[in-house]
């Protein structure tokens, strides 16, 4: 809903309201767009204009903006931020003229309210399909130049979002140079808050940090060329009481795939500003006559009961408006990759052979990983040339994809398109296509140089040879991945004084390409993938359903890492594979049991090589397998809560129920067994407290070595630790842990919790005892009993 009081005066009051949210903005009579209030939805009445509130003289060492008023634009709540004209925060949008003057300012012109959504042009967005809103379009005319600045907002209403971009559109005979450009100025009037950022780096992205906002200015970014794993494109405030189910939470995504810039910036008069959008390092767009320039698109999202209310919302937002609709709440295939089983080393019977074992298991898809096109023995050639290698694949895709799908198994293959090695055939022939300074000896990642996709023939090149891997091989997935981040950046196709906008160039490059291929393989399933993580962003969501959540496959690191992208991010979107032992990234021994419980909660993969298996694996795994199919959609689409506000010392719990409030599966994460553990509850959340559930433990099993000899009590023979007996039973014998069930009124399982049974304590094991170790973990599954 868009409610606009005095639509004919020059001051205009604007009100953006959701189901939960209320976003209310005027425009002063010196014609600048403040902020009055965003945040919990309050009721449209005539009164709201008194929510203005500013220093009624003119604050010391403070610029006024105009003779004859006090107002300084230093201490207003800004929509947009000019530089030259007092505010001396950092502004929204910085232009230089042809002049060499640095100087905007922009006013309040006009407004316009669009039925449905209105889009950045070019780039990816919140969907309108199934979206019944309407889109505020306000119009900003800068005071001396001939030039507007279009701010757009749209409701979202069953997301608890505003969606905003900018878009600025020269008018006049001179060209603009566009330095800075942010999708979205958010001004708060106190900085009572704490901010939240998702940190970290390969293979342990999306770390969740808190901190108290303090004076200054604090900056994450991303100067790869891609959205990066050191920072995710998102802030989030909340208040300092926030924690998991309350207190008051604002977050802030950028659907944007390139170098981006957020700022958190506490002023002298202890008022806060977020800003959000294309990094304004490195950038500088020139905007001639009668061209537009539209920002990414920013969602703002705010829930008042804590960081799983602005989790769901989240959720919601990129379920159900920014997936592609062929693919929302579609559940997901169980795949089998055989990166981890193979790497490079593999033929076409071995990679049948783990098929085989895949589909004996229960699992749905095959995919291919990197190596099968020709000459791809390791790292240092190949990329560019999209063809089979004949000696692994004498029968080609065609063959390979072919003997799969006989066996009942979709077929998937790993790409990395954007890439190019020197040793290439396509570089070769065209090295000008290749991201690199011509006077300089370029810098390697992963032995491999970036493709420049602004220009037209590249992006032509690389569909084309798509088209027929894709068609070759009858594919059914893709993983698109990127192993490499921008150094030496030059185009050899822009002229020089476009040179400073490479890398939105390539990134809109990439989603043209991504909307052709979408658009022509519409059932194809992409997983996107950069280094694991290093590309998880919204921008990439609307083109591919599912990104790889992290190369780090080890099941503990895992916890946290998904943790922290279940902050934004769905487990409908994260890649969540079990893969062998030890873990190939930190040399940890996981039990296969743990490696499932945190796999599941996000989309399942096995990565191992199955045909090496103990015999106990293959059974328990297969036992996985189905348990999954059985709750997949719950896993994938159910909403999601994490039932603590940060990973602690102690177990991570995190759960999911599905929209009936039926079913629910609560997941449990233990790190390190403690000595004499403490007896544990866990609360069950967004259960229907009127009716009564059936709670049971999920069925897992242990492998009897991790006794030792200790075993030998319970057992009519001794076993040597490590001895042949020994050996011959874990691989034949599943050792089945304890089982629990409850019977139990929904309000009592909510405010009273599960009374799990006791933890071993070091003085001995019995049906009630759990087991749970270094490690270990833990599904329970709730029913709604309709019987009684």
């Amino acid at each position: 809903m868009i409610y606009i009081d005095r639509p004919d005066s020059k001051q205009p009051l604007f009100h953006v309201q959701t189901q939960n949210v209320s976003y209310i903005m005027t425009v002063l009579p010196n014609g600048k767009l403040v902020n009055l209030h965003y945040g919990k939805k309050v009721s449209h009445t005539p009164y709201l204009g008194d929510l203005f509130q500013n220093y009624d003289m003119q604050v010391g060492s403070s610029t006024l903006y105009e003779q004859g008023s006090n107002l300084t634009l230093d201490t207003l709540l800004l929509e947009s931020s000019c530089f030259g004209k007092g505010d001396y925060r950092v502004p929204s949008i910085y232009l230089s003229w042809e002049d060499g003057a640095r100087t905007s300012d922009f006013v309040y012109e006009s407004f316009l309210l669009h039925e449905g959504k209105v889009s950045p042009k070019g780039l990816p967005s919140v969907r309108d399909e199934n979206l019944q809103c309407d889109t505020l379009e306000i119009i900003l005319k800068e005071r001396v130049k001939s030039v507007t600045l279009h701010l757009f907002y749209t409701p979202i209403d069953d997301a608890g979002t505003i969606c905003r971009f900018s878009r600025l559109i020269n008018h006049s005979e001179e060209v603009i140079q566009i330095h800075n450009m942010q999708s979205i100025n958010m001004d708060f009037s106190h900085s009572d808050f704490e901010q939240i950022s998702l940190d970290g780096m390969w293979i342990r992205e999306r770390q969740m940090h808190r901190q108290a906002v303090r004076k200054g200015i604090y900056t994450i970014d991303s100067k790869k060329g891609v959205s990066g794993a050191n920072h995710n494109p998102m802030i989030a405030l909340v208040s300092p009481e926030t924690d998991a189910t309350r207190g008051d939470a604002y977050g802030f995504a950028l659907m944007y795939s390139g170098n981006f810039c957020g700022k958190v910036e506490v002023s002298p008069y202890e008022m806060t500003r977020v800003q959000l959008g294309i990094s304004d390092f490195e950038f500088k767009w020139n905007l001639s006559p009668g061209e537009a320039f539209d920002t990414p698109e920013a969602v703002c999202v705010f829930a008042s009961n804590g960081l799983n209310g602005l989790s769901q919302n989240f959720h919601q937002l990129i379920n159900a408006h920014v997936v592609s609709p062929h693919w929302q709440y579609k559940e997901r295939p169980i795949l089998i990759n055989n990166w981890e089983a193979t790497y490079f080393d593999f033929d076409q019977k071995k990679l049948v052979a783990l098929a085989k074992e895949a589909k004996h298991m229960g699992m749905e898809l095959f995919v291919l990983d990197d190596g099968w096109f020709k000459g791809r023995n390791d790292d240092t050639t190949s990329l560019g040339d999209w063809t089979e290698d004949a000696k692994k694949l004498p029968n080609g895709l065609k063959g390979l994809s072919k003997k799969i799908k006989a066996m009942g198994l979709d077929f998937g293959i790993w790409v990395e398109p954007e890439m190019v090695s020197e040793n290439s055939e396509l570089y070769k022939e065209h090295p000008d296509w290749a991201i690199k300074l011509n006077d300089r000896k370029p810098s390697y990642g992963r032995n491999q140089l970036i493709l420049d996709f602004t220009n037209p023939d590249v992006i032509e090149n690389i569909y084309e040879q798509l088209n027929y891997v894709f068609k070759q091989g009858n594919v059914d997935y893709v993983k698109w991945d990127m192993n490499r981040n921008f150094t030496d950046v030059y185009s050899n196709y822009l002229p020089k004084e476009d040179q400073m906008s490479l890398n939105h160039r390539y990134t809109l490059g990439l989603y043209a390409l991504l909307e052709r291929l979408c658009n022509a393989f519409p059932n194809i399933l992409f997983e996107s993938c950069s280094s694991g993580g290093n590309r998880y962003d919204l921008g990439m969501l609307y083109y591919m359903p599912q990104t790889w959540t992290s190369d780090n496959t080890d099941a503990v690191e895992r916890i946290d890492i998904q943790f922290g992208t279940s902050l934004v991010f769905p487990p409908s979107t994260m890649g969540a594979h079990v893969s062998g032992r030890p873990s190939h990234q930190v040399l940890r021994t996981t039990p296969i049991e743990t490696r499932f419980n945190v796999a599941a909660f996000g989309l399942l993969g096995y990565e191992l090589d199955l045909t090496k298996l103990s015999s106990f694996d293959k059974k328990v795994i297969a036992k996985q397998v189905s348990f999954y199919k059985k709750h997949r959609k719950i896993l994938q689409f159910g909403t999601f809560y994490r039932h603590t506000a940060e990973i602690t010392e102690k177990p991570t719990v995190w759960s999911v129920v599905d929209e009936t409030k039926n079913q629910f599966v609560i997941g449990y994460y233990q790190k390190l067994h403690r000595p004499c553990p403490p007896l544990e509850t866990i609360k069950v959340m967004g259960i229907d407290e009127d009716a009564v559930y059936e709670v049971q433990s999920r069925t897992q099993y242990h492998n009897i070595a991790g006794f030792g000899e200790l075993i030998n009590p319970f057992l009519p023979i001794n076993l040597k630790d490590g001895g042949i007996l020994q050996s011959i039973i874990n691989n034949r014998y599943l050792y089945a842990l304890e089982k629990q069930s409850f019977l139990q009124q929904g309000d009592t399982l909510a405010n009273v919790g599960l009374k799990l049974y006791a933890q071993f304590a070091g003085t001995g094991i019995s049906d009630k005892t759990r087991n749970v170790g270094d490690f270990g973990s833990r599904l329970y599954v709730g029913s709604r009993r309709i019987d009684l």
